[in-house]
């Protein structure tokens, strides 16, 4: 009796247990609809009233430095000319007073450990005045560095929980700002042994590489050059959910993504997402962020809706590397505080849907002189398109010797949702240059020197049956949305980046890899002088062996074909799509070699980077299969088991009153099937990743993860989306993709 009493009220708190988890469903639902346009209006309808108000940019300097002091930092930011202790002091005082004028009462040194995202910690600018009171003090000292615990942040082994001493370190390239009511300074995250423990460090070291580099190359067509930038312009995809159905989504909230999940019979099919009208929630949240940024410097241009339903996208003026770089990790942060206010949550994982495209972070990437001078645009005459073409044909060489090592930098467990999964871009890096481009090296590849080059008396190049040359147009032929590192006019544009990504791993590689291009360029362009060759003849004849060496990465067809796979592998190229395989790259000798050459990285460095990739996958995955494994035996097996009960009262019922039961008999087998499936699968998984944490090697850990715990989370969500078609939807716990995807 008092088992059976317990029983009735274990079945009856169950049931009530069901019974809320189903109106939590609703009461999200409707909450998510009843949500209405947030409005922010922006103080005046010109941005240029506001752009950059909380930056201490050069118009603040001027008013808070004296001209001493601002041209001393200004040394500092165009030259890297070092900074005395007085300059520090005298440009902390300004900074503080600017700071306070603006409502800061508190500083950070603001860096990017390896995380992935942004860190922080907040001091006041009061001190104890030893009388009993406080005074607003910010010394030169606490400006230019700071110690953070380096033990808590990821650091590949070079770091120990024993030995916690690490370094923030200012960085004056770029500029101070203030999030709320905190100053906020830039700053390098260094080891106490001075190795890189983030991304800007290695970011600034392979900017000073290419710059040195391409300078000197140059200087074959303008002896004037002083100095080269890297340009980066990152467009960022997003998705965006109203915040109480992602609240409902344990999933979405502890992953990123949707591990589960029926497609909506509608989704991206009939292409009217795609640059439609932005909804009204939506545009606000956009107005929002976009004051939010202009205020902080970044220059917002472009904001459209994406091709996937509650997918949109973003896009600034292009700017230096470093500071683009810095610009995108702040957003992020604005982002997500901006969509709280307007009830959403932002999403960023590259594949937070399935069946419908995923998010990138595509990013442009050039190549400019101190005078202005795009080195990747097509010039006016025939010498200016010489030095095009010299820049252009090392920019590909560079990419086609580290090809692999450039899809490593990108590659993660969220972003190989991507890479290779039929949307852009493919698991194989490639370039697209257009029919015309592509003519012109051919032709060089193709001709013979002898016959088709010569100079006239002004040292002017002209080839004889390349006449379209000195006419190289911009935008002049099509674009092909299926390449990773494709050509676009007067930039490349690195399309494999995904939404999650810090741009600067991406970028460190392209401009290290260029830059050793370019010295090897130079080396052998300089020998070949030596030997009494003139030098554009010179030029001209490295840059066509080199148009043949590097001809395999040269692909203007459709990437994701089964053709392609087949004919890149027969070229040599990089075909590799399991992550933890494709971090071995950043110890592959040749990518020891040419770090170590350029001075960004070194062995150690490049070590830690790849155990940290590796330990970042296993923590993903792993987290992944318990959210999952949670979900499927306490969710939605008991749903679809208590949908079960039911079918199986009826069909007794039925089979009571002598009707037949047959179709009910059929689903009630059908659920059984999936569910007992499911309980399987999932004890499955769940001894995989007790096997794979055995592994003591991080490397082999990985590849145990990624062969055998991540290849069941497809299996048993094909088991769970089979229910949720079938199940009663009354009492389905988690909202549906047809609920979440479409803000009104």
């Amino acid at each position: 009796m008092i088992f059976a009493s317990i029983q009735r009220k274990s079945i009856s708190f169950v049931a009530k247990i069901d019974r809320n988890m189903s109106l939590l469903r609703f009461n999200m639902l409707e909450r998510a609809l009843e949500q209405r346009a947030v409005e922010v209006t922006p103080p005046s309808n010109n941005p240029s009233d506001y752009f950059g108000e909380k930056v201490f940019g050069r118009k603040q300097m001027r008013k808070y430095l004296n001209k001493q002091t601002f041209e001393a930092l200004i040394a500092t930011i165009e030259n890297n000319t070092p900074l005395t202790q007085d300059v520090a002091d005298a440009v902390a005082a300004g900074m503080r007073q600017w700071a306070l004028t603006h409502g800061a009462d508190h500083y950070c040194h603001w860096f990017q450990p390896l995380t992935g995202g942004t860190a922080e910690k907040h001091d006041s600018f009061a001190e104890p005045d030893g009388q009993g009171g406080l005074l607003e003090e910010f010394s030169g000292k606490v400006l230019i560095q700071q110690e953070p615990d380096a033990s808590s942040f990821p650091s590949g082994g070079i770091r120990n929980t024993f030995e916690a001493r690490g370094y923030s370190a200012w960085d004056p390239t770029s500029p101070a700002f203030i999030v709320d009511t905190t100053l906020c300074i830039p700053t390098l995250f260094i080891a106490y042994n001075g190795e890189a423990l983030d991304y800007k460090t290695p970011l600034l070291r392979s900017i000073q590489a290419v710059n040195r580099a391409a300078t000197d190359v140059c200087r074959y067509f303008d002896k004037s050059v002083e100095r080269v930038f890297s340009y980066l312009g990152w467009e960022q995809e997003y998705f965006l959910i109203d915040d109480a159905l992602w609240s409902a989504r344990p999933d979405l909230v502890q992953t990123g993504r949707t591990l589960m999940g029926h497609e909506a019979a509608k989704n991206q099919q009939l292409d009217d997402h795609y640059f439609g009208a932005i909804p009204s929630r939506v545009l606000s949240f956009m107005k929002d962020l976009e004051y939010e940024s202009l205020k902080l410097g970044i220059p917002l241009k472009t904001r459209h809706n994406e091709v996937a339903p509650n997918q949109f996208e973003l896009a600034p003026v292009y700017e230096e590397a470093n500071l683009a770089n810095d610009h995108n990790q702040l957003l992020i942060t604005i982002m997500n505080q901006v969509a709280k206010r307007h009830h959403f949550r932002v999403l960023l994982h590259e594949k937070p849907f399935k069946g419908i495209n995923g998010s990138g972070k595509h990013n442009n990437w050039s190549l400019g002189t101190d005078a202005g001078v795009n080195l990747l645009r097509p010039g006016k005459t025939a010498f200016e398109n010489l030095q095009f073409i010299t820049f252009l044909v090392n920019v590909i060489a560079a990419v086609y010797k580290h090809n692999g090592l450039l899809k490593a930098s990108v590659m993660s467990a969220t972003n190989e949702h991507r890479l290779g999964a039929g949307e852009a871009p493919p698991a194989i890096i490639s370039t697209f240059l257009g029919s015309q481009i592509s003519s012109v090296l051919d032709k060089i590849e193709n001709s013979k020197s002898d016959e088709d080059i010569r100079f006239d008396s002004k040292n002017v190049f002209r080839m004889s049956g390349l006449t379209q040359i000195p006419t190289l147009l911009r935008d002049n032929t099509d674009r092909n949305r299926t390449s990773p590192f494709a050509f676009t006019g007067n930039r490349f544009e690195f399309r494999a980046v995904g939404a999650s990504d810090n741009c600067a791993e991406a970028i460190i590689v392209i401009n290290t890899a260029v830059a050793e291009q370019l010295v090897e360029f130079k080396k052998i362009v300089d020998a070949k002088i030596e030997k009494g060759e003139k030098k554009e003849r010179a030029i001209y004849e490295t840059i066509r062996e080199i148009i043949k060496e590097c001809k395999p990465i040269r692909f203007d067809g459709n990437g994701y074909s089964d053709e392609w796979k087949a004919e890149a592998a027969k070229r040599g190229l990089d075909c590799e799509v399991s992550a933890p395989l494709n971090f071995d790259r950043f110890t592959d000798p040749k990518t020891v070699q040419m770090f170590s050459r350029m001075g960004v990285y070194n062995k150690v460095e490049l070590e830690a980077r790849a155990e940290i990739k590796r330990e970042m996958y296993v923590k993903k995955i792993q987290i992944e299969a318990r959210v999952l494994g949670d979900l499927a035996m306490n969710h939605i097996v008991p749903i679809a088991s208590k949908y079960e009960g039911v079918l199986l009262d009826k069909a007794w019922k039925l089979h009571q009153l002598g009707m037949s039961s047959a179709t009910d008999r059929e689903l009630i087998e059908n659920i059984q099937n999936r569910t007992a499936k499911i309980q399987t699968l999932v004890a499955e998984m769940i001894e995989c990743r007790k096997k794979a944490n055995r592994i003591e090697d991080i490397r082999e850990k990985s590849i145990a993860y990624h062969d055998t715990v991540a290849v069941f989370f497809n299996t048993i969500r094909e088991e769970i989306d089979r229910l949720e078609e079938v199940v009663d939807d009354q009492i389905w716990t988690l909202p549906k993709y047809r609920e979440i995807l479409f803000i009104k």
